[in-house]
C-alpha cells in the first residue's frame, strides 16, 4: 500500500465562496437542464424516458412479443442507464403507457396503470408491458443502422444512444412537462396525422408562415379530448413558443326522466380539460355546493365505466341549466388555461420553439439520420459485393483454387496464395475459405452473379441519394406519409373560434324583474315572482316602503340582462344593467340612486327607459 506524500494541509485549496458557490450551483443547473428536465427538440424524450424505450428494445419488448413485468424494465434502466430511485423511473414508465396523459401512447401496459382519477397504478411487480406498433415503428427503428450516436453509459460498461432516431416529431406528439434550474417547459400534445401534413408542407415549402401552417396544424389535440377556446392563444404560442390556451370540457343539457317524480334537468359531462383530476373535480362541485357557492344543483354523481366518462350533475327545479353550466365553467376545473412554455434543447442549449422551429428542427435531424443510415447501408452492400466479387473470382478459376487449397499446408498458407495469386483482398480470401461446398453448384452460381447485378444497382442508387438533397426529403415525405397511414388518429379536440370569456351577464339568469325609482331618489330592483297570483277579495301586496313625503315616481318591468337607461335634467343619459341594480325586498326603501350613477345629489332623474339590445335601426328620441 502507498501513501500520499503530501500532508493533508498541502490538499486543501482555498478558493472564494462566492465563486465556487457560484460555480457548483451552475454545474448542477446544467446538469438538471441537459440530463433531467427538458427535453431533447429532436426525439422529444427526456433521458429517463430514452433510457426506457431503449431498454426495452434490448430486451426484445416487441409489440408481437409477450408482455413482460415492469419491474424488470425498471432493473435495466437503473442497473445499465440511469443510477436513480426506481419511483421515478416507473413513474416515468406508467405515464408513457397512460393513454388520458399521451396523445400516443409509447408504451403498451397491462394491469392497473392508473386513470383521471388520479389513483396511483399497481406496484411495478404485478404490471407488465410492451412496447407498441408506433414506438417501435417511428422512434426506435433504424437505430442499429448508425443513425445517431452512442455514449458511455455512467459507470462505461454499455452503450446508450444520445437520442433516438425518430421519424416523428415526437416533441409536438405527445408533448412534455418539466421544471429545471430558473426554467421550466409545458408542450401541449398534437395530432400526428395534422403533424405530418405540416411536415410535408414544410418540406414543399420552407418558407411558409406561421398562420400557413395553422391551416394546416390548427392546435393541440389533447388525448382527453374537451374543447379549445379562441385561436388568440394559439396562435401566440406557435409563433413564440409561449402563450396560453384555454380549454373546457364538454358538457350537455340534458332531460332526465324519473319513474314517480317530475323530469329533472341535468348537465352531463362527457370530457374533461388536459390533466384533470375527475375526483378531485367532482369533490370540489360538491364542496361549493355545501359552501352555497354554487347554486342550482341538487345532486352530483360519476357515473363513468369502460365505455366512457359520464359525470351527471342534477339541477333543482328552479335552476337555469346554462348559467350553472357558466358558473361550473368560470369557478372549478371544467374550464382550465394551458401555459404553453416550447422549451427544449437544441445542439445541447435551451432553446424557445415555435411551431416552425420545432418541424424545422426535427426535419434537419430527419435529414441527418437518412443521410447516416444511407451511407451505413452504402458501407454494408459494398462490403457485400466486395465478397461476391471474391466469390465470382473463385467461381472462374474454380479447379486452380480447389488444386490450390488442397496442397496448402495449413488455412494462413491457404490465405496468403490466395491473395498473391489472384488479387483478393484478406476479406475475399476468407470468405473463399469458409465457402460451403454446396455454393459451387450451377444454381448457386447463378444466385451469386444475380445478388451481384442487384447490389450493383443498389449501390447506385444510395450514391445518387447521398448525393441529391432532393431525394432524402422525397424518402422524408414518403416516411411521413406512411406512418400517418398507419398509425395517425382522428382529432380529439374540437376548436371553437370564439372567445370563451365569461361575463357577469353569463354568470346570472334572465328573469323578468321590477324597478322602482321614487320621488326622492331611491332605487331597487324585485323579480317579478315576489308579487304572484292572488284570489279575489284579498288584499294587494305592499311594493315598497317609501317615507310620508315620497312618491313612486318611475316604475317598470324588463329583464336583468336589459340595459337601463337613465336620464337626467341636465340631458346626461347613463347606462346600467338591470341585474347592477342591487335586489330589496318589498318592505325595503331601496339604496339612493347617487350610489348606483355618477350624478351629483342636485341632479334629477326624470326619465329611465329599458332596452334589450341596441339595433342601427331604431332611435330614441
Amino acid at each position: 500500500m502507498t501513501f500520499s506524500s503530501e500532508s493533508p494541509q498541502d490538499r486543501i485549496v482555498p478558493t472564494d465562496l462566492r465563486t465556487e458557490m457560484s460555480r457548483s450551483y451552475l454545474e448542477y443547473a446544467m446538469s438538471v437542464i441537459v440530463g433531467r428536465a427538458l427535453p431533447d427538440a429532436r426525439d422529444g424524450l427526456k433521458p429517463v424516458h430514452r433510457r426506457i424505450l431503449y431498454a426495452m428494445h434490448e430486451l426484445g419488448l416487441a409489440p408481437d412479443r409477450p408482455f413482460r413485468k415492469c419491474a424488470r424494465v425498471v432493473g435495466d434502466v437503473i442497473g445499465k442507464y440511469h443510477p436513480h430511485g426506481d419511483t421515478a423511473v416507473y413513474d416515468a414508465l406508467v405515464r408513457m403507457a397512460q393513454d388520458f396523459s399521451m396523445r400516443s401512447p409509447l408504451v403498451d401496459g397491462h394491469g392497473n396503470f392508473g386513470s383521471v382519477d388520479n389513483d396511483p397504478p399497481a406496484a411495478m411487480r404485478y404490471t407488465e408491458c410492451r412496447l407498441r406498433p408506433i414506438t417501435t415503428n417511428a422512434l426506435l427503428q433504424d437505430i442499429e443502422s448508425e443513425t445517431v450516436d452512442f455514449v458511455p453509459n455512467y459507470d462505461g460498461s454499455q452503450q446508450e444512444p444520445l437520442v433516438l432516431p425518430s421519424r416523428v416529431p415526437q416533441l409536438l406528439l405527445n408533448g412534455s412537462s418539466g421544471i429545471a434550474v430558473g426554467m421550466a417547459t409545458n408542450v401541449p400534445p398534437h395530432n400526428l396525422g395534422e403533424l405530418m401534413d405540416g411536415l410535408v408542407a414544410l418540406i414543399a415549402n420552407p418558407e411558409m408562415s406561421d398562420a400557413e401552417l395553422m391551416q394546416i396544424i390548427p392546435g393541440p389535440d389533447f388525448p382527453t379530448g374537451g374543447i379549445i377556446l379562441g385561436t388568440s392563444g394559439i396562435r401566440e404560442s406557435y409563433a413564440t413558443g409561449r402563450g396560453s390556451i384555454t380549454m373546457r370540457g364538454v358538457a350537455t343539457i340534458e332531460t332526465i326522466e324519473r319513474r314517480g317524480a317530475p323530469d329533472r334537468e341535468a348537465i352531463i359531462i362527457t370530457e374533461l380539460p388536459y390533466q384533470t383530476n375527475k375526483a378531485a373535480m367532482i369533490e370540489r362541485i360538491a364542496e361549493m355546493v355545501n359552501e352555497r357557492r354554487l347554486e342550482g344543483i341538487s345532486d352530483i354523481r360519476d357515473e363513468s365505466d369502460r365505455d366512457g366518462m359520464r359525470i351527471v350533475i342534477e339541477l333543482r327545479r328552479d335552476a337555469y341549466p346554462r348559467v350553472v353550466l357558466n358558473n361550473l365553467y368560470k369557478q372549478t376545473p371544467l374550464q382550465a388555461n394551458f401555459g404553453v412554455n416550447t422549451l427544449a434543447l437544441v445542439n445541447g442549449e435551451p432553446q424557445l420553439l415555435g411551431i416552425k422551429e420545432s418541424l424545422q428542427v426535427f426535419l434537419d435531424f430527419r435529414i441527418e439520420t437518412i443521410t447516416r443510415r444511407t451511407r451505413y447501408e452504402l458501407r454494408k452492400a459494398e462490403e457485400r459485393d466486395h465478397i461476391l466479387q471474391g466469390y465470382l473470382i473463385a467461381l472462374d478459376n474454380l479447379d486452380a483454387i480447389i488444386a490450390l487449397i488442397r496442397r496448402a499446408a495449413d488455412t494462413p498458407t491457404a490465405k496468403q496464395e490466395l491473395m498473391e495469386g489472384y488479387s483478393l483482398s484478406e476479406a475475399q480470401a476468407d470468405a473463399i475459405l469458409q465457402m460451403q461446398l454446396r455454393r459451387l453448384t450451377a444454381l448457386e452460381a447463378g444466385k451469386i452473379h444475380a445478388e451481384h447485378d442487384d447490389l450493383q444497382v443498389k449501390i447506385a442508387d444510395l450514391r445518387d441519394i447521398l448525393a441529391n438533397r432532393d431525394r432524402i426529403l422525397q424518402i422524408i415525405r414518403d416516411e411521413a406519409v406512411e406512418l400517418k397511414a398507419a398509425h395517425a388518429t382522428p382529432r380529439r379536440t374540437v376548436i371553437e373560434p370564439l372567445d370563451g370569456e365569461l361575463g357577469d351577464i353569463d354568470l346570472i339568469a334572465n328573469e323578468r324583474a321590477i324597478i322602482l325609482v321614487t320621488e326622492q331618489g331611491y332605487i331597487k330592483r324585485m323579480p317579478v315572482s315576489t308579487f304572484e297570483a292572488q284570489n279575489r277579495a284579498t288584499r294587494g301586496k305592499s311594493g315598497t316602503r317609501m317615507k310620508e313625503d315620497d312618491g313612486i315616481d318611475h316604475f317598470l318591468t324588463c329583464n336583468d340582462h336589459d340595459n337601463i337607461l337613465f336620464f337626467s335634467d341636465r340631458g346626461v343619459a347613463y347606462c346600467v344593467r338591470a341585474y347592477q341594480i342591487p335586489t330589496g325586498s318589498r318592505t325595503s326603501r331601496g339604496i339612493p340612486i347617487v350610489q348606483l350613477l355618477p350624478i351629483p345629489v342636485a341632479e334629477k332623474i326624470t326619465s329611465v327607459v329599458p332596452v334589450s339590445e341596441f339595433t342601427d335601426d331604431l332611435y330614441l328620441v
